[in-house]
């Protein structure tokens, strides 16, 4: 069997139509957007046609949307810009959030920005509503910033019902989307939030581009000066290429996301499924095993103790497997999974996360099993 890919929350194949609907941007259309004769002309049409597809697909206004190149500068961008711009003293996150959120928050307090509070998490590592209603009630100028699935563990947040509570204490919302976009629906009409991000190539689009939702109602500055490119929102020519295929990815996402979803979801069900046929000691970290409250796409197992788990990895390697793992930290130690820390996992079982896409199939998710299996019992 070829080498399989399941590491798919880490980055996507690109699709094949999203190659050819850049590959014109890459051969004639090679203007600069901002230049006025005819060639940046063509350019710019297509770079807002982008911006007018994406905003389509999200139901918002193509003002809203603000092209960066990635979901960390998005997520640095809301938080650092908003803090500043609303007078913010306080922030709310999680211990499990994306270090594109956390370092940045950790950075701001040790400055001396903002007080920052982690709200609490129950066994599974799931928000602890009532806490973050409390730290709501009693911290006025807050942000509050929570993804909405999380990248290791697949624990997915309500997100209607903490809109609400920011909404209810007049709190700033920013969520870390990047897992989610392009996998789940996001209705900005309807949903109650301020900032979200989406990064390209967590959904078969290309590397180096994403784009940040900004609410009307929060005219923030730019993060990074020198131009007035993105109506001033990002100085810097824009990655034409990248935010074309992103559209296409996006798009393309969109229109087969119910076939996607079932199809992977089957995939994922599988394994667990047969895992458990299989192996007796292994955990699901997270609530990564649970359909209704987790990624579909993701899947974090915990595999029995054993003196050889840091070569675990490295054999599913070797048997051709491309995935993601790790352990909790070790005290003392930042090495190892600050989610898997904040859950109390322990740091003696290997983990590792397995995220599935469109293109996996039921023979390689078999084999994967077997492989596993295997690799447990010469361990153990």
């Amino acid at each position: 069997m070829n080498r399989i890919y399941l590491d798919n929350a880490a980055t996507t194949p690109i699709d094949k139509a999203v190659i050819e609907a850049m590959l014109p941007m890459m051969e004639m259309n090679f203007g600069n957007p901002s230049s006025i004769h005819g060639h940046g002309r063509e350019v710019r049409s297509a770079l807002e046609r982008a911006r007018k597809t994406i905003a389509g697909l999200l139901n918002t206004s193509p003002a809203e949307i603000t092209f960066t190149s990635g979901g960390t500068e998005a997520d640095n961008m809301a938080i650092v810009r908003s803090i500043e711009k609303f007078e913010i003293t306080h922030a709310i996150t999680s211990a499990l959030e994306h270090h594109a959120v956390l370092h940045t928050l950790e950075y701001l307090a040790k400055k001396g920005k903002i007080k920052l509070s982690f709200v609490e998490l129950d066994a599974k590592g799931h928000i602890d509503l009532n806490n973050l209603e409390e730290l709501l009630r009693d911290n006025p100028k807050t942000l509050v910033s929570l993804m909405h699935g999380n990248n290791e563990i697949g624990n997915l947040l309500d997100m209607d019902k903490v809109g609400q509570l920011c909404e209810d204490y007049g709190a700033i919302f920013h969520s870390d989307t990047v897992q989610t976009m392009g996998h789940y629906r996001h209705d900005l009409q309807q949903m109650k939030i301020d900032f979200l991000v989406g990064a390209a190539h967590k959904f078969h689009g290309p590397k180096g581009v994403g784009f940040l939702y900004i609410s009307s109602k929060n005219k923030i500055q730019p993060l990074i000066h020198g131009g007035s490119q993105e109506r001033n929102m990002r100085g810097g020519t824009e990655n034409v290429y990248g935010i074309i295929g992103m559209a296409k990815a996006l798009e393309i996402a969109y229109l087969g996301m119910d076939d996607h979803r079932k199809h992977v979801e089957m995939l994922k069900s599988r394994m667990i499924t047969k895992l458990r046929q299989n192996l007796d000691d292994i955990i699901f970290n997270g609530d990564s095993a649970n359909l209704e409250k987790s990624l579909y796409t993701v899947l974090n197992i915990g595999f029995p103790p054993s003196d050889e788990g840091d070569m675990f990895l490295f054999n599913l390697d070797i048997n051709k497997i491309s995935a993601s793992g790790g352990s909790a930290c070790t005290s003392g130690s930042d090495i190892g999974s600050h989610v898997l820390t904040a859950l109390n996992a322990s740091p003696n079982r290997p983990s590792v996360r397995f995220s599935f896409s469109k293109y996996n199939t039921i023979e390689e998710i078999d084999f994967v099993v077997d492989k596993l299996v295997e690799m447990v019992k010469v361990s153990v």
